[in-house]
């Protein structure tokens, strides 16, 4: 399984945003998208405000959307990410000894 954040905000904003989240001890990796092409071609940029809308998108080995999360809570996000993914049934990694 991989996983990472996206976001239309510049590399070092979301450095900035990654060190201060401690990311640097995970393998949680954000992605840039400042051109806003990859946000368009998933239909969640908020044209109105110009930034993209929260969404989880949950993409299968075959390269096709499982589920599409809309309605993200920041506070709860980890739990029910970890709760859709028991729902669709992704094999979760074996913790390393």
């Amino acid at each position: 399984m991989a996983y990472f954040g996206a976001s239309c905000d510049t590399t070092e904003l979301n450095k900035k945003f990654a060190e201060k989240l401690e990311l640097k001890k995970t393998d949680y990796p954000l992605l840039s998208d400042t051109s806003k092409k990859v946000a368009k071609a998933y239909g969640i940029l908020n044209e109105a405000g110009g930034y993209p809308n929260r969404v989880t998108f949950y993409i299968g080995k075959d390269g096709k959307i499982l589920h599409i999360d809309k309605k993200v809570k920041t506070g709860s996000h980890g739990k029910d990410i970890a709760k859709k993914l028991k729902e669709l049934k992704v094999e979760m990694a074996k913790k390393k000894p």
